[in-house]
């Protein structure tokens, strides 16, 4: 199972790290993602890493600011979120894809997903 953790309430310009954490399954094994759900909207692909680490995909608005990284000794793929916007409020959820559609400007994965975690970007 995969386990999101790091969200929670930050003004925006702030940061957060978020962290999926892999039980019973070896995420660097797997091309992840981190997708999220804004209230009233679709899930969108915001950002996702292959399995061999030498592609990523940013959603647009989150380039520059967001950064995806995998921890292999903690069994962990993280998501350094700096500067964060109102328009990053959602919930964040991690996946492991056992299905992979991913280049630069393409992220489309599915797999064993996480539960979430609520990120709220508020004054």
């Amino acid at each position: 199972q995969l386990v999101e953790s790091g969200g929670g309430l930050v003004q925006p310009g702030g940061s957060l790290r978020l962290s999926c954490s892999g039980s019973g399954i070896t995420l660097d094994d797997y091309a992840m993602g981190w997708f999220r759900q804004a209230p009233g909207k679709e899930r969108e692909a915001v950002s996702c890493i292959n399995k061999g680490n030498t592609t990523f995909y940013y959603k647009t608005s989150v380039k520059g600011r967001f950064t995806i990284s995998r921890d292999g000794a903690k069994n962990a793929v993280d998501l350094q979120m700096n500067n964060v916007l109102p328009e990053d409020t959602g919930v964040y959820y991690c996946v492991a894809a056992s299905s992979t559609i991913l280049a630069r400007n393409i992220c489309m994965l599915d797999g064993l997903w996480g539960q979430g975690t609520q990120v709220a970007v508020s004054p």
